[in-house]
């Protein structure tokens, strides 16, 4: 039996977080210039997402998992490896929002979550995109700060977003020479559903727009593209 040849040709992004918020808007704006892979929980998310990146004349493949799912993320890989042989860029912006609580009060459940969703699936899928991204000239991966660490009542989401842009900048700064290039991004302020858990009575009006901050966001991509 033939093995099909990868389509090498197609720009793929892998966006991981993508049915909502920042991950969905910068998704959108990622199209047509790529060919969106969109991985989220969220099915009725990516169908709208699908939606607008086919009005902007783009295309996108959902993929409706868990980033915790450990056997899914080797499988959605090994398939993306397969159809196109790499990516060309890696935008990671799911995560797990913990309440906000006494860090003596945080509970288990809520630990656990969120170092499975901040921390372990985050250095997992560096592993498995990071030989995914090698196999495209000038591939990228992009993260996105939300710099908690310390603040009162963020313990646990916090310390898990610490430690997930640890892992980040130590990525970072081994492959400055050899690849690929690592970049993380600090968005404004944003009426996101994740932010609303954190700041219910919060003025939203007040926040930028998230279709804006998106797209913000997507031309400093391109902006240090080109430099």
């Amino acid at each position: 039996m033939t093995t099909p040849t990868p389509d090498t040709a197609v720009r793929l992004a892998l966006v991981t977080g993508a049915s909502r918020g920042l991950g969905a808007a910068m998704a959108e704006q990622l199209a047509p210039e790529f060919h969106v892979m969109a991985v989220a929980r969220t099915v009725g998310g990516l169908e709208e997402l699908d939606d607008r990146i086919q009005a902007r004349g783009g295309q996108a493949t959902l993929a409706p998992l868990d980033v915790t799912d450990d056997g899914a993320m080797q499988h959605l890989c090994r398939s993306i490896h397969d159809r196109w042989g790499g990516v060309d860029l890696w935008l990671h912006t799911a995560a797990h929002a913990a309440p906000r609580t006494p860090t003596d009060q945080v509970e288990g459940k809520d630990w656990e979550r969120s170092l499975a969703t901040n921390v372990e699936a985050v250095r997992r899928l560096i592993t498995y995109v990071a030989p995914l991204l090698r196999a495209r000239e000038g591939a990228r991966a992009v993260f996105l700060d939300d710099d908690r660490a310390g603040q009162a009542f963020f313990g646990c989401y916090g310390a898990t977003k610490a430690a997930q842009m640890a892992l980040v900048r130590s990525w970072a700064a081994e492959t400055q020479r050899t690849g690929p290039k690592v970049e993380i991004l600090r968005p404004e302020p944003v009426p996101t559903a994740l932010r609303a858990r954190f700041f219910p009575g919060e003025d939203r009006a007040a926040l930028a727009d998230v279709g804006a901050e998106g797209a913000r966001l997507v031309s400093l991509l391109g902006e240090k593209a080109g430099a």
